[in-house]
């Protein structure tokens, strides 16, 4: 079991939320295929509602209005000491601003960036809320990586802005694939997707939840009115399967059983 109290280092993922246009049906969804438990947060925090887990935190969920603009998405946090060093250091690095940095109370400070590439990627600052209370293990998220189809520049804006040490893991014509380091631990990967996503779907932070069973869970989540974009399939990494879940937030399955979750996060 990979539990934790205390912030994340910074530059590594510390959480995910659901932008969602029917919170009822993606929490049945969820707790139908992960076991999830979810609380409302109240007025205070805009209906923001926490997902949990054996009762650790995992995941948020808040609702997406008609007028956004925005398809359903999960978004990926990255940890860091000083929201608004952080932004300014990924403004001068070419990120451009959709939230500036906002105290939630006792919670944390939160912003939301698009890197140069195009990636959404929002920056969390700690406060009582420190992230994922339970993570890389069945139930929660296991891993996040992103979908760039400007490898460079995703690679220079997030060495420069969030301090990741990326180390070479394929660099085939076929799969260009980093995987980022932080304090010398395994926390995130980079991949080359300029020939992958087609041309409507841009540059991404995809999230992986784990399950003991891909396969059993793609049923359940089909029978859910999940929509399958890879079924489940065996790779060097675990077991994945891509999904869409019911209203159209992307994200994947990975085989935890094969996973080695990484020490001290």
């Amino acid at each position: 079991m990979t539990t934790r109290s205390t912030p994340f280092p910074p530059g590594a993922p510390c959480w995910v939320d659901l932008f969602t246009s029917d919170p009822e049906r993606s929490q049945a969804f969820y707790a139908a295929v992960l076991g999830w438990e979810f609380a409302d947060q109240g007025e205070a925090y805009g209906g923001y509602t926490l997902a949990t887990s054996d009762g650790a935190n995992v995941a948020g969920l808040m609702r997406n209005s008609g007028d956004s603009g925005t398809p359903d998405t999960w978004s990926t946090y990255l940890a860091t000491a000083d929201a608004e060093a952080t932004v300014a250091r990924a403004v001068e690095a070419g990120a451009t601003v959709l939230a500036p940095p906002l105290r939630v109370g006792d919670l944390g400070t939160m912003a939301v960036l698009v890197d140069p590439a195009g990636a959404v990627v929002g920056v969390w600052q700690a406060g009582r809320h420190t992230g994922f209370g339970r993570h890389a293990e069945p139930g929660s998220v296991v891993w996040a990586e992103v979908h760039s189809k400007g490898f460079g520049a995703s690679r220079e804006f997030y060495e420069h802005v969030f301090g990741w040490d990326l180390e070479v893991t394929s660099d085939e014509d076929d799969f260009r694939y980093l995987t980022a380091k932080v304090d010398q631990t395994e926390v995130a990967g980079l991949m080359d997707s300029a020939r992958i996503l087609p041309d409507a779907v841009p540059s991404h932070w995809a999230v992986y939840l784990g399950v003991d069973d891909v396969d059993a869970a793609q049923r359940v989540a089909e029978e859910h009115g999940a929509t399958v974009l890879m079924g489940a399939t065996d790779t060097p990494f675990g077991r994945i399967a891509d999904l869409l879940d019911p209203t159209g937030a992307p994200f994947k399955l990975h085989s935890s059983s094969l996973l080695n979750p990484p020490p001290g996060l």
